[in-house]
C-alpha cells in the first residue's frame, strides 16, 4: 500500500478552479505534496526541477495540450515513468486512443468525484492510505 503522504503530485489545468477542485480531493485523500500549473510548457519546467509521481493534466489547454504534455514526459529519459491520469470533459473516442497509443495510465472524466480520482490513482499506483 502506498501512503498518499508520501507522493507527489502535478495537476495541469488552465482553469483555476478545476487545479482548486482537484486539489481539495487530493487533500481528502491525505495527499500534502500538491502543485499546480497553467498549462503543459509550465508542467515541463516544474517536472524538471521537482521530483513528482502522478500528474494529472487536463486535455484541452492553449500553449500545450494535455496530449502534448503527456508525449513530451513519455518521450523523456528522466521523467518518461512518471504516472499520468487525462483529465478530460469529452468522450472524444479518437482523443483516447491518441492518448492510449502515448502511454497514458488512465482517464477521469469531469465533472469527477473524490472516489472516481482516488480509483484512478489506485488503477495507476495499487492501494493508497491518506495521512
Amino acid at each position: 500500500m502506498i501512503s498518499a503522504s508520501s507522493m507527489s503530485v502535478l495537476l495541469v489545468d488552465d482553469q483555476t478552479s478545476i487545479r482548486s477542485l482537484l486539489r481539495n480531493s487530493l487533500v481528502q485523500l491525505g495527499f500534502v505534496k500538491v502543485s499546480g500549473v497553467r498549462n503543459g510548457l509550465e508542467a515541463l519546467e516544474h517536472l524538471n526541477a521537482n521530483p513528482t509521481h502522478l500528474i494529472i493534466s487536463d486535455f484541452n489547454m492553449p500553449d500545450m495540450d494535455g496530449l502534448e504534455l503527456l508525449k513530451a514526459v513519455r518521450a523523456s529519459s528522466t521523467i518518461g515513468k512518471t504516472g499520468f491520469i487525462m483529465l478530460t470533459g469529452q468522450a472524444n473516442k479518437e482523443l483516447v486512443q491518441q492518448a492510449i497509443s502515448a502511454g497514458v495510465n488512465n482517464f477521469l472524466a469531469k465533472p469527477f468525484t473524490t472516489s472516481s480520482l482516488k480509483s484512478r490513482i489506485e488503477a495507476v499506483f495499487g492501494p493508497i492510505c491518506g495521512a
